[in-house]
């Protein structure tokens, strides 16, 4: 016992051998190894209890240990996030490429065809020298340079405030991916439950009492029949209780550690509750002398008896009142007494007479038989553990107390007992998880319990969690694994318990959902199957292949967040998108294959991770909207002023200031914007949604329209307006104070990305954002009042400042009328509970472009109108 096992092997003798297997299975009870039911022990496990020898039959990166870190050094691909931007990036480069050729063809067309005589002294060679440039400056202002920094200041700021709420983020991707998972793959122990077995029910003196786990106050019988309860609990016990370390930091359970046997802790720490009047067990054992000459004798649990015994030499004749034993008392005399505990319904048949609740022993009718019988029925029906405490007096008198062995005890004294209680023990749910895993559901979040605990003990907990629902399925491991890729594709949707599940079962199950580290060739698929046939096997073994897996789904797979605390949670928190460990159970192994580290390890703190996660891509949408229409507008007016022949009405300062703003500025003012709890209400994005949709290029498209025509009118009209010569400085300074003033009142559009027009709401919540408006609308007065000639501006009055500001303004109400127009997101663009995704059928690239084009063509169809009225003008 206490010995780590270094390899697998099979056992050749075997003595009461015990192994703590949780460091695989994430189990707490120990497991009973015999050479019949269960010869086979594994490497990374504890022996607890016995001896044995055994045969190693792997090693290194065969055994099972082994395969568990070789699936840790694997890393995942790139984020959805991440996929997403590339796309972007590519499209974006695409159109700002087809726009740059588009304005140089225009150009060198002007120049040999129309031939205009502002072009007469300008030579072929410096004119495609201008238009090339004018080529490159389109391409540069149409990549939104600004997005990876928001992305990077959504991601720190979220970061830092989720920290606050339980959730350490060691990688700043998860954050978002978080956001839009679609699945969540939670262990049972230590992630839906408490990891520590409590009494939650019981029978105790002939009195029923179902909530011992939070009591709220002393359980009511006699002294009497507490002080046999309790000695019993106390006596016949291998089990201790340790306070909590505080100087073992925060990252630790706060609650007493148990020590020995799961069962027998739980029972103590009922005795030293409010239950019992926060009795001191310890000292009833101390008193006990056990192992003393002439003192109490212990016959400890062996997984053969499925019970234990205690011969205890108690302090008097008549138990004593709870917490008042002393050593003095011990020695008044040597009343001997059985104390027993084991499996309620074999127990029960070894008991004739049950104690009351006054301390009184009656007889055990069959009413009464009857009665126990079905309430063990009724905790083994809700996946409790029932255990029955017994005691007998007297014994003394049956045999030497000093001499007796485990067979006479057996023999002669587990018979004609008096029950003192039953209790139902369990690993009970947290108490946050009901409304949690309701939340996430709510969310669109397909919710999983991957176990390796019974399929009895996994239904009832994931019934009780609002996991287990109506049609939905559950499994055991052994049959998962014989599934085809193809059969469990198709029960996926529905499987909602996998149970008596390995490592390396969850670990198939997310590489099926995500395909994420799934085998790409014939090599890697044998180094997960050796020794079988690619060819023929290829299609019927998990998790299967990356070309089968891709074709199955189009190439898109969930979004897969995994919670776990041991170390065989360790390959599959590696495997998914988002790895989730739990902070004060879990193991380092589990930690460092973990995303996110979940501080206080409750359910409901990944509720909040997925609300903040949600934020941020909402964060970055808000900005990528606002940015895409300055970028949008500033393309568009280079390209319709390069065509028609005019100076750039905003210069490289200029530029570079509005680039500033929607860039720097716009990121700190959007990215920093905090969640609101109605993003729950709403289903995940799928991995390959766009992240611009339908209601985004409405805003972008009307807002921009606005601002391009009001340019064109301000490049036009603005001089006999305003009072000011055609294409000077003051002329050119009024135009970029409407542009700059359009972004600053378009931000405040920004907030809202689809059909709500809260342009002010919870603005108190974003102080960034305030600083940011504030910041950007001083910098603006300095540069055109004290620009100069280095940003070529002229200071203006304060009619002109007045009226510029609010041909700004007008951008707010514009924000309420285009979200009047009936555009809806695309439903398939969401992600719904178990769906299998469906390959994307139509190309973003070419609607992309054609929508680019719809602003231009309406600041062209303003140019056309106003050349028309100064046509008509001049033929008068």
């Amino acid at each position: 016992a206490g010995d780590q096992i270094p390899c697998d092997g099979v056992l050749i003798t075997c003595d009461g051998l015990e192994i703590d297997e949780s460091a695989l299975t994430g189990e707490p009870d120990d497991v009973d190894k015999d050479l019949e039911d269960d010869p086979f022990v594994l490497s990374g496990c504890t022996a607890t209890h016995g001896s044995a020898k055994f045969l190693a039959i792997a090693v290194g990166k065969d055994s099972q240990w082994g395969v568990i870190k070789s699936h840790l050094e694997k890393e995942q691909e790139e984020t959805p996030l991440q996929e997403k931007l590339d796309l972007m990036a590519a499209q974006i480069g695409y159109v700002g490429m087809a726009a740059a050729a588009a304005t140089f063809i225009a150009m060198m067309c002007i120049k040999y065809f129309v031939q205009p005589a502002y072009l007469d002294d300008v030579s072929v060679f410096s004119h495609a020298l201008d238009a090339f440039i004018i080529g490159v400056t389109i391409v540069v202002v149409a990549v939104p340079e600004g997005l990876p920094l928001a992305v990077t200041i959504s991601l720190a700021f979220s970061t830092k405030k989720m920290l606050a709420d339980q959730n350490l983020i060691r990688h700043l991707a998860a954050c978002e991916t978080m956001g839009n998972a679609t699945n969540i793959c939670s262990d049972k122990t230590g992630t839906l439950t408490e990891n520590r077995m409590t009494v939650v029910r019981g029978v105790f003196a002939n009195v029923k009492d179902d909530n011992t786990a939070n009591p709220a106050q002393q359980i009511q019988i006699s002294d009497k029949a507490l002080a046999i309860i309790l000695q019993g609990i106390s006596c016949c016990s291998t089990a201790r209780i340790v306070p909590h370390d505080p100087d073992q930091g925060p990252l630790h359970d706060e609650r007493p550690h148990t020590i020995g046997n799961k069962t027998e802790a739980a029972l103590l720490l009922l005795a030293q509750s409010k239950w019992a009047g926060h009795d001191d067990w310890e000292l009833r054992r101390n008193t006990a002398e056990f192992g003393k000459p002439g003192g109490s004798r212990l016959f400890p649990f062996s997984s053969a008896r499925k019970r234990m015994s205690v011969l205890v030499r108690m302090p008097s004749t008549e138990p004593v009142t709870p917490g008042r034993v002393t050593r003095r008392m011990a020695k008044e005399s040597a009343n001997w007494v059985l104390f027993h505990k084991g499996a309620a319904e074999t127990l029960l048949k070894n008991c004739t007479t049950y104690l009351d609740q006054d301390g009184s022993e009656k007889p055990l009718t069959k009413e009464k038989i009857a009665e126990l019988e079905q309430l063990i029925s009724e905790y083994a029906s809700s996946a409790l553990r029932c255990v029955a405490l017994c005691h007998r007096n007297g014994i003394d008198d049956i045999v030497d107390t000093a001499k007796c062995d485990v067979d006479e005890c057996e023999e002669k004294l587990e018979k004609e007992m008096c029950l003192d209680a039953l209790v139902g023990i369990v690993d009970p749910l947290r108490d946050d998880v009901i409304d949690a895993v309701a939340t996430c559901q709510k969310a669109g979040i397909f919710v999983r319990m991957v176990t390796g605990d019974n399929l009895e003990t996994a239904k009832a907990i994931a019934t009780q969690a609002g996991i287990l629902q109506e049609g939905g399925l559950s499994m055991i491991g052994e049959e998962f694994r014989k599934l085809t890729p193809a059969q469990l594709d198709e029960i996926l949707p529905r499987l909602q318990v996998l149970a008596r599940s390995s490592p390396e079962d969850k670990h198939m199950l997310v590489q099926r959902l995500n395909g994420g580290l799934m085998p790409e060739n014939e090599e890697e698929w044998l180094e997960v199957h050796p020794g079988k046939n690619y060819a023929k096997e290829r299609d019927l073994l998990l998790p299967g292949y990356k070309e089968e897996w891709a074709a199955s789904r189009g190439g898109v797979g969930e979004v897969v967040g995994v919670t776990g605390d041991g170390t065989n949670d360790g390959p599959a928190l590696k495997a998914a998108d988002v790895g989730i460990a739990m902070g004060l159970s879990g193991t380092d192994v589990a930690k460092k294959a973990s995303d996110v580290i979940i501080m206080d390890d409750k359910f409901s703190s990944i509720v909040k991770a997925v609300l903040w996660g949600r934020s941020v891509f909402d964060n970055i949408r808000k900005f990528l909207q606002f940015q895409l229409t300055v970028n949008v507008v500033a393309l568009t007016i280079t390209f319709l002023s390069a065509v028609a022949g005019y100076k750039p009405p905003l210069n490289a300062v200029m530029m570079l200031w509005v680039n500033l703003i929607m860039d720097t500025m716009g990121a700190l003012a959007l990215a920093t914007e905090p969640p609101a709890d109605e993003i729950l209400s709403r289903r995940p994005y799928k991995r390959d949604a766009s992240l611009i949709s339908r209601p985004m290029w409405r805003n972008i498209l009307i807002q921009a329209t606005y601002q391009l025509g009001l340019l064109v009118f301000l490049l036009n009209r603005g001089p006999s307006m305003f009072g000011c010569e055609d294409g000077s400085t003051h002329h050119f300074t009024i135009i970029f104070n409407a542009f700059v003033f359009c972004q600053v009142f378009n931000e405040f559009n920004a907030r809202e990305i689809g059909d709500v027009f809260y342009p002010f709401g919870n603005i108190g919540k974003s102080p960034m954002f305030v600083f940011v408006i504030f910041s950007t609308v001083v910098a603006q007065w300095f540069i055109v009042a004290y620009g100069g000639d280095y940003t070529q501006t002229h200071p203006l009055t304060f009619n002109e400042w007045k009226t510029t500001c609010l041909l700004g303004a007008l951008s707010i109400p514009f924000g309420y009328v285009m979200r009047q127009i009936p555009i809806e997101e695309d439903p398939e663009s969401f992600a719904g509970i178990g769906e299998l995704l469906k390959p994307k059928k139509e190309s973003m690239l070419l609607s992309t472009f054609v929508i680019l084009l719809i602003p231009i063509l309406a600041g062209l169809c303003f140019e056309l109108v106003i050349e028309g009225e100064e046509f008509y003008e001049h033929a008068e």
